[in-house]
């Protein structure tokens, strides 16, 4: 098969550190490869991949304080994307509705998985004026917002077994916390959680400019008093160590989530998971096998007592039944199949 994987600009694919749909293009399309199709991904200069890469622009702008500028390579990435079109049997878009108006109107059969909230007053506006696009959700509760779409398939993250692994360790003496400083990634909530259950908190994250006056005035007064250690941002060669040698990763999120990636990176080392049942935590972690659900502070600080009570073997089994990135990629390609027939009982110019 002839897949275009069409990626973000924020981040490099594969991102260097923090990045989540950069992440999850690249090992969908490293498997897609590996599995025999030819893939071609449109993505930043400095990408990483054994596809074909089209470079849309030279390197990633997380953020661009011009609205102009900031699009731009978006408008070229859509034209270079048409104007190869007819090289491709399926399109696979990770853009939001970007390719909307120009992509409803050309014969080619595409797909367009959303990885953010739906729940914002913007998103009816322009999702609702393309009722027949094929959407992927990466959750069932990611839907919930707007259930009327075109949703095609849910279909859930996965990554490469062989990626993260359970490490070696000595005594599991602090709780992790994994990702990015922000007030909807719950820090201010793990804090407190891992003080109320008397054990250090080691919190490994990025503290992007959006949020550095949030650190400053709210997050940084709670690191002292010596409970909590900051790391930083930390990368994938540095996750299995902090994973594997934590009794747990907090993920006591204040937003509906879509998919949170560092649930299953927690599992493939082995680590339980104790997070606020928001977004898609209910259909990612499995109550008392991965992890525990919970609904608010009292009750994670009673599941931290239980924790060390799981099966980490059996955390890590899981994980490589439910969360490896070619289950992901045979959900996806049953997708593409299925659109292409759809595409080719069509009349033409139906």
């Amino acid at each position: 098969m002839r897949i275009a994987q069409i990626a973000p600009l924020f981040e490099s694919v594969p991102p260097r550190r923090y990045g989540g749909t950069e992440r999850v293009v690249y090992w969908l399309t490293e498997e897609l490869v590996a599995m025999g199709h030819a893939v071609t991904l449109f993505a930043t200069g400095e990408s990483t991949t054994s596809a074909e890469l089209v470079p849309v622009r030279a390197h990633a702008a997380r953020f661009v304080p011009n609205f102009e500028r900031n699009n731009a390579p978006y408008a070229r990435m859509l034209e270079l994307v048409r104007r190869r079109v007819h090289e491709f049997d399926v399109l696979h878009f990770h853009i939001d509705f970007h390719p909307f108006p120009l992509f409803t109107r050309q014969p080619t059969p595409f797909v367009n998985t959303l990885h953010g909230r739906l729940d914002q007053d913007w998103v009816a506006e322009i999702y609702d004026l393309f009722p027949t696009v094929p959407l992927v959700s990466v959750s069932d509760s990611q839907r919930r917002p707007m259930p009327r779409l075109n949703w095609a398939a849910t279909v859930l993250h996965g990554m490469p077994p062989a990626l993260l692994t359970p490490q070696p360790t000595g005594p599991r003496d602090y709780f992790a916390f994994l990702g990015r400083i922000s007030p909807e990634k719950g820090i201010e909530s793990a804090i407190r959680i891992a003080a109320a259950a008397g054990t250090r908190l080691k919190v490994a994250a990025k503290i992007g400019e959006e949020d550095v006056q949030y650190h400053r005035d709210v997050v940084a007064p709670l690191l002292h008093g010596g409970n909590v250690e900051f790391l930083g941002e930390i990368d994938d060669s540095q996750k299995p160590a902090f994973l594997s040698g934590a009794r747990a990763l907090l993920f006591p999120i204040d937003w509906p989530e879509p998919f949170g990636l560092v649930m299953i990176e927690a599992m493939a080392c082995g680590c339980p998971v104790i997070a606020f049942g928001r977004g898609s935590v209910p259909e990612v972690v499995e109550n008392g096998l991965t992890g525990y659900v919970v609904g608010d502070l009292a009750e994670a600080v009673a599941a931290c007592a239980r924790v060390d009570a799981l099966d980490r073997a059996a955390v890590r089994r899981r994980f490589e039944q439910r969360w490896t990135s070619r289950r992901m990629a045979d959900d996806y390609v049953a997708l593409y199949e299925r659109l292409i027939r759809d595409a080719a009982s069509r009349p033409a110019g139906g």
